[in-house]
Order: C-alpha cells, then structure tokens, then sequence
C-alpha cells in the first residue's frame, strides 16, 4: 500500500496537538513516518490558518476531519468555510449525540434523518458527511442493529461512512463485510487492529492483531476507499510509535 493514501488519525496524538508548537512538531513527526496525510480531530484551539500552514509546510493533505454536532446544526456556515480553506472534502461526525443514543431505535431513525439534512447542505459546498461508528450501535432492534438503520433509513447521497474496523468487530460484525456493503459510500476508512490482553478486547497497531486484514483491505479496495485512516485511541506505547507500525505493516499490505 502506497503512504500517499495513509492518515493519521490526529486523535492518536492527541496530547501532541494542543498548542500551535505542538501541533507543527507533530505534523513533522507524522510526515517523518510516512504519511501523506491527516485528519484533524481533537486539536487545541489553533488558527485554521495556521493549521493549513503547518499541514502543508509538511507536505501533509489535510484528508478529513471530525467535527462535533453542535457545529454540524449550529454553525454550518464556518464548517464549510474552515474544510474549504483546507481544501478538504471530507466531514465527519465521530459519534452518536447522547439524545438519539438514549431515544432507542426512534433516537437512531431520527438521527438517520437529521443526518440526511446536514449532509444535503454539505453535498452543496461540495463537501461530504461521514458519520464514524464504536460498537454500540450493533444494538439490535429486532433484525436490525442501529448501525443498519443509520445507513438504511440516510439518504446515501448525503450520508457516508466512515467505517471503524476495531469497533465493528468489537461489536460483533464484520469489519470487511461492513466496508464491502458501503461501495462507493465510504471515502475514508478507519483502521485499527484488536488483541486480547488478559482476556480484554484491547487496540493495537495495524497487522499486530487478529483482524483478517487481507479480506479488510480487499474489502476497502472494492468499496472505493479514498484515504485510509490509522486512529489508535488507546496505545501500549508512544503513540508516535504506534503510528509508524502500522504506517509499515500497511505498507507491506494490499496491492
């Protein structure tokens, strides 16, 4: 797999990224690795400018983002204006707000339709909306879980996936079947890996764990997948270093 379509996952790094000097040292340890890009997410308060300034005084494509809902149905308009100033098509949302959640499956049908509209605004600023799943939207509503009514009751021109490979499997699906059946719909994919330590479901870097990466990645290639994504929210070491393992054991994968 060619770096050029890697990201990290700024959540990773997230206690590197909350000042201005912070965040550049970081952009240039992840450029170091290989990277060819980032998505931005959990920074500290830092100019859009300057963060565009320091992502491409690094050589570094600012691929997609997640953004909180508050200022998905609050504040659109700067949205847009921040994802075009850094020249980055993909928006995404990085959990299920706490009021749908608790609603049941009339929370998760009314969320599919909320998203729909924002993502229909977002469709005309050019710009895409992705929503990022965990594992408990595999709550099952009879013979659907959450997660098949987000993506069955959206419009799917207007709402995307951004497919976690470690959760869906922590949920009992199949994180290549789920990347499989959203052909053309998943322009950035999330990927992590999962290990038992001490009979826990524990995160570990790409090609260090037990998910089936040959199917996943096959998987991503069919389904259209822009940019892969490496997020590693809890790491057993520098997290710098969790970074570069995967970054080079997908290097050794895929076509």
């Amino acid at each position: 797999m060619e770096g050029n379509v890697l990201a990290a996952q700024l959540y990773t790094v997230r206690e590197f990224t909350q000042t201005a000097v912070d965040l550049a040292a970081t952009l240039q340890k992840v450029w170091e690795i290989g990277y060819g890009a980032v998505q931005v997410s959990a920074i500290g308060a830092i100019a859009d400018a300057d963060v565009k300034r320091m992502a491409d005084d690094n050589g570094l494509a600012i691929c997609n983002t997640h953004v909180k809902f508050e200022a998905l149905v609050g504040n659109l308009t700067a949205v847009v204006a921040q994802h075009h100033l850094w020249n980055c098509r993909h928006v995404a949302l990085g959990s299920l707000p706490a009021h749908y959640r608790e609603a049941g499956e009339h929370g998760y049908r009314r969320f599919a339709a909320d998203a729909s509209k924002i993502g229909e605004q977002l469709h005309a600023e050019g710009l895409t909306f992705s929503y990022h799943n965990h594992s408990f939207e595999f709550v099952r509503f009879g013979r659907r879980t959450g997660l098949d009514i987000i993506y069955e009751e959206s419009d799917p021109r207007y709402v995307q996936a951004e497919i976690d490979t470690y959760w869906v499997q922590h949920g009992g699906g199949d994180p290549a079947a789920w990347c499989r059946r959203m052909q053309n719909r998943m322009p950035v994919v999330h990927l992590k890996d999962m290990v038992m330590l001490s009979g826990t479901q524990t995160m570990a870097e790409v090609g260090e764990g037990n998910l089936n990466w040959p199917a996943i990645l096959a998987a991503c290639a069919e389904a259209g997948v822009e940019w892969y994504a490496v997020e590693q929210d809890i790491c057993q070491r520098d997290p710098f270093e969790s970074l570069r393992i995967s970054f080079e054991n997908l290097r050794g994968m895929g076509e």
